[in-house]
């Protein structure tokens, strides 16, 4: 309703119960983003949850690292006035000495030698014996001086190199778990170096996990697409049964799907039984297609088609059929129309497929676990092996970070190249 003032101008619009209606209009627009923020919260907590805080936690736990400090928090502000030069001063090895000697002492987790020798063990490979060993016999130093005391027990404490890992090993954040993902370390002077050659496995891993994971793509695409195509123009009943045995593997356990392959690739296994059989090979030279980089192929091949399939034909299930009649009736060549007519309606499809699948694989883990070996393992597994085996976390946190921020800069470039906006999943 409208009031009208005296001089016959419309006053303010009011609603029928007398409330302003700008008013009403305002609350009722709250009202409905607190409903739609209801709706939505279970998926924001799910996203906070199983994304966002772990994440976060990995990216913090690469760089913190509170062994120094926790194991002999006295010596850990001391050595922070070192300089560096020649050995720290005789009151530094007194409070190191004490300190060593209280950690010994000490079993609560995470605050022992052991836990130090373990860190100093990854800056310097063979150093924890050192530490274990001194720690035991420092029951026997009670008096200075104790530079030469330490010295005295083993001659690796007269190194500077020790004595300033020591020192980095006292902060709390540090960089070292990039610098070992990268293949990289600080030496005895304290400037970055790269690792010496046995060390240099994780670049060579990460090159061949984005080379192999490329490889899958375009073999998926290369599979995918005429199979797309397929089920697009087919009649929908036939279309619909070949789409259920597109989707019959999502109804198998991964696991057994991938040790069905071990079955079957293995040198006794089914492929090499039919490869004999036909003589395309003889008994004597049956092919090792298994515990190495082919199996993890063809298994990873096999369990990822799905994922470039699906976005492939619910993109050229939209493409109308008369596009390449028109195309062929203006007098191009069936090659021709579909170059430039029905190819560049897919790219949408194509984009979301290389995309899925491309991030599905270099991440991946059970497989190459399974059928790799050493020749077939991917990054992933490395970060597993540190996460559950060595308990190196940090290590394995870095890792993790670095094939994030991977993912991130091809996803970037694809956007930049693709546009996000032009990927379709159905």
């Amino acid at each position: 309703m409208t009031d009208v003032t005296a001089s016959g101008v419309p006053g303010e619009i009011t609603t029928t119960d007398g409330v302003p209606l700008k008013t009403s209009l305002a609350r009722a627009t709250r009202r409905q983003r607190l409903q739609a923020l209801v709706l939505v919260l279970p998926l924001l907590l799910f996203l906070l949850v199983a994304f966002v805080l772990p994440i976060g936690e990995m990216l913090f736990r690469s760089v913190y690292s509170p062994v120094g400090s926790n194991v002999l928090p006295n010596f850990s502000k001391v050595i922070q006035e070192w300089d560096g030069e020649d050995l720290p001063p005789e009151s530094t090895f007194e409070v190191f000495v004490k300190d060593m000697r209280a950690a010994r002492e000490n079993n609560e987790i995470g605050k022992t030698v052991g836990n130090l020798a373990t860190r100093i063990n990854y800056e310097i490979p063979g150093s924890r014996g050192l530490f274990t060993r001194s720690a035991r016999k420092l029951k026997n130093i009670t008096e200075g001086p104790y530079k030469e005391a330490l010295i005295g027990l083993d001659k690796r404490w007269e190194n500077q190199h020790i004595w300033r890992t020591l020192q980095r090993v006292s902060h709390d954040y540090t960089i070292s778990f990039y610098l070992a993902a990268l293949d990289l370390k600080y030496d005895a002077n304290n400037d970055i170096v790269r690792a010496d050659p046995l060390y240099r496995i994780y670049v060579p891993i990460m090159f061949k996990t984005l080379w192999l994971s490329a490889l899958i793509t375009a073999i998926c695409l290369v599979i995918a697409y005429p199979v797309s195509y397929l089920l697009a123009t087919l009649p929908l009943r036939t279309s619909n049964l070949l789409m259920i045995m597109v989707l019959l593997p999502f109804w198998t356990s991964l696991l057994v799907r991938t040790t069905a392959w071990i079955a079957m690739l293995q040198t006794e296994g089914i492929v090499n039984d039919i490869l004999v059989f036909t003589q395309i090979i003889p008994e004597g030279s049956r092919i090792q297609m298994v515990y190495n980089m082919t199996g993890t192929i063809v298994a990873m091949v096999h369990i990822l088609l799905p994922f470039m399939i699906l976005p492939l034909y619910s993109v050229m299930k939209t493409i109308p059929p008369y596009y390449m009649r028109a195309a062929r009736s203006l007098g191009a060549t069936g090659t021709y129309s579909f170059i430039k007519v029905y190819f560049p309606q897919t790219i949408p499809g194509i984009a979301a497929g290389t995309l899925l699948v491309f991030i599905l694989a270099i991440g991946y883990y059970i497989t190459p676990a399974l059928v790799g070996g050493n020749d077939g393992l991917l990054i992933s597994n490395l970060i597993a092996d540190h996460i559950k085996k060595t308990l190196n976390w940090s290590l394995g946190a870095a890792l993790g970070a670095i094939l994030l921020a991977i993912v991130l800069v091809f996803y970037w470039l694809y956007n930049k190249l693709v546009g996000v906006d032009n990927l379709k999943f159905g």
